[in-house]
């Protein structure tokens, strides 16, 4: 009997390896290191950053000129920073830490408190003027540009004629702080949106 002998077929796998580039994006929050300012009015973007923090379960670390986290989401590397250079320098941190993990200025968003907006709105935009804010006017000094996206988180203007100073240097009420909290979750939202989807989808999502 004839006996025939199978070859083995040797399938060959030939492997791929995919690289792609992950995108850094950088998250500043606006405000003034200490206890004493805290829940201040003008704290109001540390206190965004803060939240988005607890959500990704990350922990601030001291770094030069800031605190810093970081996380990934969705294929990118997101930093936040606190800037501890007080707000009316806050544009030094800014300027070190987008050169420093070489991040282009539009991949950048920073969140501050806004007194032309009432009190629990939001605006995204995609550039603009200081509008009187000193953190965002330091930002604008050091980088010597204002294009990029900012967060605007409204405080109100319930204050007197020239009490502003005191005014953002207040602490929100009890009753303003249970319902800052729903809009902490808000402004999270609005910020992972951007990072994943970009300026145009998210201004048109939310504001």
């Amino acid at each position: 009997m004839l006996q025939v002998k199978r070859r083995k077929r040797v399938r060959s796998s030939i492997k791929t390896e995919i690289y792609f580039s992950v995108m850094k994006l950088l998250l500043v929050g606006l405000g003034n290191i200490g206890a004493d300012y805290v829940y201040t009015r003008h704290n109001v973007g540390f206190l965004v950053i803060d939240h988005l923090a607890r959500q990704q379960k990350v922990t601030f670390q001291a770094d030069r000129l800031a605190v810093m986290a970081s996380f990934a989401y969705k294929d990118h590397q997101v930093y936040l920073i606190k800037p501890t250079t007080y707000m009316n320098n806050s544009g030094k941190a800014v300027r070190y830490w987008l050169n420093t993990l070489q991040i282009p200025i539009e991949q950048m968003v920073v969140t501050a408190d806004d007194v032309t907006l009432p009190f629990g709105t939001m605006r995204l935009r995609a550039q603009g003027s200081a509008a009187g804010h000193n953190g965002l006017k330091s930002i604008a000094a050091f980088l010597a540009a204002d294009y990029y996206p900012r967060l605007r988180v409204g405080i109100g203007n319930d204050f007197p004629k020239g009490g502003l100073g005191d005014f953002v240097m207040e602490n929100f009420s009890p009753k303003a702080l249970k319902e800052l909290s729903f809009q902490l979750d808000k402004a999270s939202e609005i910020l992972l949106t951007w990072c994943h989807a970009g300026i145009v989808h998210a201004m048109n999502q939310f504001n």
